[in-house]
């Protein structure tokens, strides 16, 4: 199984993600029984936000894990104009009450809004003293965005840069990975199978692929996003079916002709490009 360790504890690359969940699209017991058989998969790390349906992707976790919270890596993001000292505390409380939990393993910056990252660094900081978040991050920075980041007090203590990455958009292979990797950070990939209206799961060298590694085409685009060991991807999904193609891609490796083939149909970056966010 690929792993990835994050802020010292050791998780599966694969985990699973939220953004539509609790909000109509299946019944609230599918995505709860998705989300159940996800984590009987291995897959450890659940990825949501206070922002994704206003919360009720955070209540429909809190159901899903109730009784199994030491199974779980809990990520959840805040708004970047929760970030201060008048609004942190709360935000944070409320994330921690819908999720029917008294602690975060990770908590995220969801994007940058403002220059004022002193205060949300010291928010962090603050919330880690008080036991109710392990570790924090950031999610849609930049290089710019981290170097300044690490530029602030403590700002270094940063434990993972979330971000969207799939083979179409590989942007930040040309400097923000690299960054990353000199400082030792681990990345989260969101949308890595392309996100809301792609292709990639029809691509005919993805359907190709599937049929070599007799497999579903998640399986392999999520295999080609973890392939390098520093990157855990979050897929979304509400069918249980569909979360287990995506916990195969633990134990799928792509031959190196076959990855130079994708480099082919999806070529890397050879300058750098606007960050891309959904």
């Amino acid at each position: 199984m690929k792993t990835v360790t994050l802020n010292g504890q050791t998780v599966p690359a694969i985990g699973m993600g939220s953004w539509h969940l609790g909000q109509g699209r299946h019944s609230a017991q599918a995505e709860i029984n998705a989300l159940r058989a996800g984590i009987d998969s291995g897959l450890k790390v659940i990825d949501t936000a206070e922002m994704y349906g206003d919360g009720r992707s955070e209540s429909l976790i809190g159901k899903a894990i109730d009784g199994l919270r030491d199974k779980v890596y809990l990520v959840s993001k805040i708004y970047p104009y929760h970030a201060n000292r008048l609004m942190m505390e709360r935000s944070c409380n409320d994330s921690l009450k819908r999720l029917n939990t008294e602690c975060l393993d990770l908590y995220l910056l969801h994007w940058r809004f403002s220059s004022m990252l002193s205060e949300a660094v010291s928010g962090f900081e603050k919330l880690k003293q008080q036991g109710k978040i392990k570790a924090w991050g950031v999610s849609n920075f930049d290089v710019s965005d981290m170097e300044d980041l690490f530029a602030t007090e403590n700002g270094d203590r940063c434990a993972t840069n979330q971000i969207f990455y799939n083979p179409a958009s590989r942007g930040i292979e040309f400097d923000l990975i690299p960054w990353c990797n000199q400082h030792h950070m681990p990345m989260m990939a969101y949308s890595p199978l392309g996100g809301e209206g792609a292709s990639l799961l029809r691509h005919p060298l993805i359907t190709q692929l599937a049929a070599k590694y007799q497999t579903g085409p998640s399986t392999i685009l999520l295999a080609w996003v973890i392939r390098n060991g520093n990157m855990i991807a979050i897929p979304e999904s509400g069918e249980a079916a569909h979360i287990k193609e995506n916990a195969a891609a633990l134990s799928v490796q792509l031959q190196p002709a076959d990855l130079n083939v994708m480099d082919e149909a999806f070529p890397p970056p050879g300058r750098k490009v606007p960050l891309e966010t959904r």
